[in-house]
């Protein structure tokens, strides 16, 4: 990927909406690399903040600011993501990705008629299904930025080479690596309105206190994972088993009366917000297969629910 102009052409500063315009393409790009949203923010921001710290006959050298941003935020991700390890293991319980919310779904857009937030930068499809980013946790930072940009962002590899500095031929098997990993745990595709069905179905039976219709919804040997990092009430390790699952729930919902179950979008895919006294305390997203829930993914830690605050979210008609 070329960066800088050619010898003896002359290039002038690109205009500033040209600048600002690659910002969703970063923020799309971090958030996928890093499975957080404040972390993507501060990525692409430390991005802008270095071509601005550039001088103007610096940036009058690079041919295409976009390529240049692209992999100084690429960059940036694999520092993080070679120090999220060490981050892991202070968090208290376990780490989920940070959930999004369909922008379809915010009053407005945006709160309080201020500029957008960056979960509105965020294009929802099937690369920030929950699942797919809890696969990409098990990767190597390398193969998740060789995949990410390949697979998800069709770079070619030439440059993918060039911006995590390794030759084309490493990425390629760090890519094929990555794949494998999807494929191994890549449950069939279930239709859209299947989905929302099963979801729909499963919040009736929580609202109702029905274990065994509960049980019945769950694959016998589901796995339930909550993140509350320390700030929120969480199992620190996950449930296993749909009977147990189902038990835990009811629990859960017998020791917050009043709670109220929200049908909304996760990450692209149907899922549930629960809201006590008027605040967003759980945000669940669902894997599902053969017509039965699969996996919970429900994010309680509040520094993670920040765009689900309640002047982003509608209102709580189903």
């Amino acid at each position: 990927m070329s960066t800088t102009a050619e010898p003896g052409r002359e290039r002038s500063v690109p205009d500033l909406s040209v600048i600002v315009g690659e910002r969703r393409q970063l923020v799309n790009l971090a958030y996928r690399l890093l499975g957080s949203l404040a972390e993507a923010e501060d990525a692409v921001q430390e991005a802008y903040a270095r071509w601005y710290g550039l001088s103007r006959p610096q940036q009058e050298a690079i041919a295409s600011p976009g390529a240049w941003l692209t992999t100084v935020v690429t960059r940036v991700c694999l520092d993080l993501l070679g120090s999220a390890r060490a981050r892991r293991e202070r968090y208290v319980g376990e780490w989920i990705p940070e959930p999004l919310p369909d922008r379809g779904e915010w009053i407005g857009g945006s709160a309080g008629g201020g500029p957008a937030d960056p979960a509105d930068w965020v294009t929802l499809d099937e690369s920030v299904d929950m699942a797919f980013l809890v696969v990409l946790e098990t990767m190597t930072p390398a193969e998740r930025v060789a995949f990410v940009l390949h697979d998800v962002f069709r770079y070619p590899f030439p440059e993918v080479a060039g911006i995590v500095g390794r030759t084309p031929a490493a990425c390629r098997q760090l890519a094929t690596s990555a794949r494998r990993r999807v494929r191994a745990v890549q449950a069939p595709a279930t239709p859209r309105g299947a989905q929302a069905g099963l979801v729909r179905h499963f919040k009736q039976a929580w609202e109702a206190r029905d274990i065994a219709a509960l049980v019945g919804l769950l694959a016998p040997d589901a796995t339930m994972t909550a993140d509350g990092g320390g700030l929120a009430g969480a199992a620190l390790r996950p449930v296993v088993g749909g009977e147990r699952i189902a038990q835990y729930l009811i629990h859960l919902a017998d020791r917050a009366p009043g709670l109220t179950l929200l049908e909304r979008t996760v990450n692209g895919r149907p899922g549930l917000v629960a809201r006590h006294a008027g605040v967003t305390a759980t945000v669940a997203a669902f894997g599902l297969a053969d017509g039965r829930v699969t996996h919970i993914w429900a994010v309680r830690n509040p520094e993670k629910l920040r765009p689900w605050s309640t002047s982003r979210l509608p209102a709580d008609a189903p």
